[in-house]
């Protein structure tokens, strides 16, 4: 991450070798934040452009730090919704298989 402007109410960083992807999901989250007056990013060039992320808010670094760790505690609940079954069970890391699956499996080519 480099800071391209840091001022009392505005920051703007560039993210190394991120895309889209964290970038929609940084901002959608900064403007759920009350004192966040403004969100965006930009990137410049599709294949080799980096993200530029552009905050204004009462405080943007306080305001980023939180939305990152919503963000993150979002993609734990996640993760851990896709690991159980619907019982509420952790199901591992190996998939069970499925009828379906197991008869592919062992089904005999001519």
């Amino acid at each position: 991450m480099k800071i391209i402007t840091d001022k009392k109410n505005e920051l703007e960083i560039e993210i190394t070798g991120e895309t889209h992807s964290l970038c929609n999901a940084l901002r959608k989250t900064l403007m759920e934040d009350k004192d966040v007056e403004a969100a965006a990013y930009v990137i410049e060039h599709p294949i080799i452009g980096e993200p530029k992320l552009y905050i204004k808010a009462k405080n943007p670094r306080k305001s980023l730090k939180i939305a990152a760790e919503t963000l993150k505690s979002r993609c734990d609940e996640f993760k851990e919704f896709i690991e159980s079954d619907a019982d509420g069970k952790s199901k591992g890391k190996k998939a069970k298989k499925t009828k379906k699956t197991a008869k592919k499996t062992t089904k005999k080519k001519k």
